[in-house]
């Protein structure tokens, strides 16, 4: 699993809904519905996550995560605790402040570029 899937299970996990909406996911993270619906397919073929259409609006997809992702998970949270542990070791709370702050600036920044790219390439 890369780190690009991980976050993106991470995020649908701590939604306020079990199974959020494609749309949903993308305004969270940021990306393009496209984008989300990509990820979220790869992950349907791993067994991580289940694409279903929602019981009211047929036109609605909703992210499911399979039993499998949940035992996946369960299974590597020590090893996962243990390395953000060590990762982050040194950083005391204004240095990760910093830190997240920087990665909200850059996300945004790669925000702009993908829609100034998609503008270009619709023009």
């Amino acid at each position: 699993m890369t780190l690009k899937q991980w976050l993106f299970i991470a995020v649908i996990s701590k939604l306020e809904q079990p199974a959020p909406t494609i749309s949903e996911v993308a305004k969270v993270t940021g990306n393009p519905r496209q984008n989300v619906k990509k990820m979220a397919s790869l992950l349907e073929k791993q067994g991580f996550v289940a694409l279903k259409k929602d019981e009211r609006d047929a036109r609605i997809v909703r992210i499911h995560l399979t039993p499998k992702c949940i035992a996946y998970f369960q299974n590597r949270s020590g090893k996962e605790e243990a390395f953000m542990s060590s990762l982050f070791d040194t950083f005391d709370h204004k240095l990760t402040d910093g830190l997240y702050e920087g990665i909200i600036k850059l996300a945004d920044n790669v925000h702009r570029m993908e829609n100034a790219m998609d503008e270009k390439e619709r023009g």
